[in-house]
């Protein structure tokens, strides 16, 4: 978001005129437009008219020069109704207690008169270089919010929590191939949620009000993968004392999700095909062909085309599988959706403390959501109802630590957007960050906390 330089806006709020006239023209020749308030009301009452970006007010508005009881009040105002404005204090020396404790309030800054011009342009620089960010930072979760509301409100989603970029597109993607009858292959790493994006899919689809049966290729021995998808006749192998239907014919108008499909043997990766093809198959022992109709989709966290090259896959199947693939980023790639998965795995049973969120922010997740899901349910069973710590989530610390050896720190940050002049998507480019995550890192370091 580009605005002109002179639109950026700093109201001073002082009771005396010189005051105000030596700070207007301090910033008008900075190219930053002045207002001023001569009273605490008036500046109120321009806060509401104007757009403002940082506010410069003083501490004192009475004869009485020691207590600086109505800047406090000021301050307090602008906070209650502007939570987020960045207030600089101007204070005598008699007011520099009660300014610092107003920092620790939540002020931006405070400067003692008489104050030097450059470090308080300095100051306001700053202020409005992360005012600009921090305003692109809220704009983006708007759009990231209109666009989870409209998918929530056009699609069921099954209470699916995200709040990252990229699981919005891979749920778009998947909710606009659900309406076809193409067999779409889900791809991603162990423990991201493809069966939930299966069962969304099929919630989507035009076959929602038929069966949704899932089946874990990986979970059966190969001898017995064969029998369970397609059923078997009484006596077709040792054990068989009947007849039972098969996962084809239980999902028979509905949707049948393989997970796992190159844990698939070679002979019933064949017979697969045959279905897809053809919709028809033979129960194990039987020579009566059976016809269903199943929307297919599958899922894998093996690399199918080296299958391929090494002989243990079907090219032909592969194609039949992969008309549309939906891909799962990994947990690691989905930063934003961590603390809101914590959140919803706590269900209120305990607080997430400030420190186990940056702990959380910080660990890689390798085991991706399944691994955050147990660590949130381990944590609140230790936590029994008290606030959660870093210790109970029981992360190893050589991978937390090697995390945040990836990511750069608060300095590089500073030296990058500095170097750039703000500009943040040149610091961005500079530090190999897309300008989103660069957002983010600015806002845990609290780089953006005053805007």
């Amino acid at each position: 978001m580009c605005r002109k330089k002179m639109t950026r806006t700093v109201l001073i709020i002082d009771d005396n005129p010189a005051v105000g006239e030596a700070l207007s023209l301090a910033l008008s020749l900075h190219e930053i437009r002045p207002l001023v308030a001569l009273t605490p009301d008036e500046g109120l009452a321009l806060l509401e008219r104007e757009s403002v970006d940082v506010v410069i007010q003083d501490m004192n508005f009475t004869a009485d020069t020691t207590s600086g009881a109505e800047g406090v009040a000021l301050f307090r105002a602008i906070r209650e109704r502007h939570p987020d404005l960045p207030v600089i204090l101007l204070t005598a020396w008699t007011h520099l207690e009660t300014a610092v404790e107003l920092v620790k309030a939540g002020a931006a800054d405070y400067l003692a008169k008489p104050w030097d011009d450059s470090k308080l342009l300095a100051t306001v620089e700053n202020l409005l270089e992360l005012s600009e960010s921090t305003r692109e930072v809220a704009r983006t979760r708007r759009e990231r919010r209109r666009r989870r509301e409209a998918l929530q409100g056009k699609y069921e989603l099954d209470g699916l929590v995200f709040a990252s970029e990229g699981m919005a597109r891979t749920l778009e993607l998947a909710c606009q191939v659900a309406r076809s009858d193409a067999p779409v292959l889900i791809t991603g790493p162990n423990g991201t949620g493809k069966e939930r994006i299966a069962a969304i899919v099929h919630a989507n689809s035009a076959v929602r009000r038929g069966a949704f049966v899932a089946v874990n290729c990986g979970a059966l021995p190969g001898e017995l993968i064969e029998a369970e998808l397609f059923g078997a006749d009484a006596g077709a192998y040792t054990g068989a004392n009947k007849a039972r239907e098969g996962r084809f014919e239980q999902a028979d108008g509905g949707t049948l999700f393989l997970d796992e499909i190159g844990n698939l043997p070679l002979h019933g990766q064949m017979k697969l095909l045959r279905v897809l093809e053809s919709g028809q198959f033979e129960r194990l022992g039987s020579g009566r062909t059976r016809q269903v109709k199943v929307r297919v989709l599958s899922a894998t966290n093996a690399d199918l085309k080296a299958m391929i090259r090494a002989g243990t896959f079907r090219e032909d199947l592969y194609y039949r599988l992969n008309v549309i693939e939906v891909n799962l980023p990994p947990l690691v790639e989905r930063g934003d959706d961590i603390l809101p998965l914590a959140e919803h795995f706590l269900d209120g049973r305990a607080e997430l403390g400030d420190a186990a969120r940056e702990a959380l922010l910080g660990y890689p997740w390798p085991g991706n959501v399944r691994e955050l899901k147990n660590a949130i349910e381990r944590a609140a069973l230790l936590a029994a109802g008290g606030p959660i710590t870093p210790g109970l989530l029981n992360l190893p610390e050589h991978a937390a630590a090697a995390r945040s050896l990836d990511e750069p720190s608060r300095e590089a940050v500073e030296a990058a957007l500095h170097k750039a002049d703000g500009v943040v998507s040149r610091a961005a480019q500079e530090l190999g960050l897309s300008r989103q995550a660069l957002y983010r890192r600015m806002e845990r370091y609290g780089l953006a906390s005053h805007a």
